[in-house]
């Protein structure tokens, strides 16, 4: 694994632990009145994209953060669509 693999690890591995305390309040809460369905959608598809833009180019960096970050985003996705209020 090279230095430019390593640093888009790391962005990667940021940007998607970003997303771990919003799915832990919003789980603890159960609330998800102050997310955006609108956002959370096209940011999901979004990601989903990038997968496979990432699958298709086999690049780690990109496959690996996109996977996570889509499992989490699709969390609260199903959080928000779950816990009408």
């Amino acid at each position: 694994m090279n230095s430019i693999q390593l640093l888009g690890l790391a962005a990667g591995s940021l940007t998607t632990a970003a997303f771990l305390p919003q799915v832990i309040k919003t789980w603890k809460t159960r609330s998800a009145k102050d997310l955006s369905l609108g956002m959370f959608s096209l940011f999901c598809l979004g990601v989903a994209l990038w997968l496979t833009y990432g699958l298709i180019v086999r690049d780690i960096p990109v496959i690996a953060a996109n996977l996570l970050t889509l499992m989490l985003a699709s969390t609260l996705l199903f959080f928000k669509l779950r816990f009408k209020e």
